[in-house]
């Protein structure tokens, strides 16, 4: 056998062997571009669900205060009169009545001029109530001071304003709301509006507030 011959074979060897130590580099690059383009896609997926949860939060918010809207200029337009006549106020959906029109101090027996106003408030109240899935809370407030000496009535401001409280949903009930529609509720000396230092912050921390709020969800058992 020639020196050519014995040459041609060991480079044609020499070939074969490259080719195979190649193989394996790009069978791991391969691998490794398919893995970032599988981690690219994951991640721009990751980006894609994001957004589409962000869009979706966003529309709902929208809703949200678009239908907390409309609920305020429907309220306003159903106590337009007594709104205008400033026997009551709505600020963020709670009807404000000051304690004063309607209860003398320390007590809760309803005056004349507060059960005429509670009696004009009705059928707006309940052409409101009746068109939604809502019920009235009817909330009592107190200013800080302690109850007057002599006034065994009542422990407590607590008690005082839980009384009044539900003095104005019997009322309510008796000019015709429905039970079903209004709940009592007492705050005491707790969320005052104005400051407790001065006669007119008192004056004003004394009163009734009436906000529409949601129906709670009957129980399975309950009768709808």
């Amino acid at each position: 056998m020639s020196s050519h011959e014995l040459d041609d074979g060991e480079d044609g060897s020499g070939g074969v062997d490259g080719s195979r130590h190649a193989a394996p580099v790009w069978a791991v690059f391969g691998d490794l571009m398919s893995g970032l383009v599988g981690a690219f896609v994951l991640v721009l997926v990751g980006v894609l669900v994001m957004q589409l949860d962000l869009a979706s939060n966003l529309q709902s918010e929208v809703a949200k205060r678009r239908a907390e809207e409309q609920r305020r200029i429907s309220l306003e337009k159903a106590l337009a009169v007594p709104l205008a006549a400033g026997r009551v106020t709505l600020i963020n959906g709670r009807i404000g009545i000051s304690g004063s029109v309607l209860f003398a101090n320390n007590s809760d027996a309803l005056l004349p001029d507060g059960r005429n106003l509670l009696k004009g408030l009705v059928q707006p109240l309940r052409n409101y109530l009746m068109g939604r899935d809502e019920v009235l809370m009817v909330s009592g407030f107190t200013d800080n001071q302690p109850i007057q000496e002599g006034n065994r009535r009542f422990d407590d401001n607590l008690e005082l304003s839980a009384q009044r409280a539900l003095t104005v949903t019997r009322a309510l009930i008796e000019e015709g709301l429905p039970a079903s529609r209004l709940f009592a509720a007492a705050f005491g000396a707790e969320q005052p509006v104005a400051s407790n230092g001065n006669d007119k912050g008192r004056a004003l921390n004394r009163r009734v507030e009436m906000a529409p709020v949601p129906r709670a969800p009957a129980s399975a058992g309950a009768r709808p």
